[in-house]
């Protein structure tokens, strides 16, 4: 029982690993460099796979874009270079933490923006109907009150006339 609850226990552990793309042939010999390549590919997003990094995604696209960036680091590019190269030719779409800059501030906003006015005019509105007048319950028209009247009249007499036994 021991040796399946250890058995067991190695099969989870393997498989909470963190799943990777990265085919054998793209690593490189530079153990350095391809630290490098692993950090930057991590922030990368890939173009197929919407939010995969490009480490993760099996897609051809993530493929050439992780031979592309090991390709800058060869070349000598900074990692800032080789983003930057990237982001240039692919857009900043392509980053999976997009800079707070330009005209990424507006989509940065809108988000607690727009949560904010709605929770204004939540409270805006609860507080107007919380003081609001019910429409139209307290005035009765004139037919009505005349039967309104008549019913009130009727329950009055017989409330005041003695049970017949």
């Amino acid at each position: 029982m021991r040796r399946l609850l250890c058995a067991l226990l190695l099969v989870t552990a393997s498989l909470a690993t963190p799943a990777t793309a990265v085919q054998p042939d793209e690593v490189l010999s530079d153990p350095v460099l391809e630290e490098r390549a692993r950090d930057i590919s991590a922030g990368l997003r890939c173009l197929v796979c919407r939010n995969e990094s490009i480490d993760e995604s099996n897609a051809d696209l993530a493929r050439d874009l992780r031979l592309l960036v090991r390709e800058r680091l060869v070349a000598g590019d900074t990692d800032a270079e080789t983003v930057a190269y990237i982001v240039d030719r692919y857009g900043e779409y392509v980053l999976l933490r997009p800079t707070f800059d330009g005209s990424s501030i507006l989509l940065w906003l809108a988000g607690p923006l727009l949560l904010l006015a709605g929770l204004g005019l939540s409270v805006s509105y609860l507080r107007t109907r919380a003081t609001a007048e019910p429409a139209g319950a307290d005035q009765l028209t004139p037919e009505e009150e005349a039967r309104l009247q008549a019913i009130l009249s009727d329950s009055a007499e017989r409330d005041s006339t003695p049970p017949e036994n």
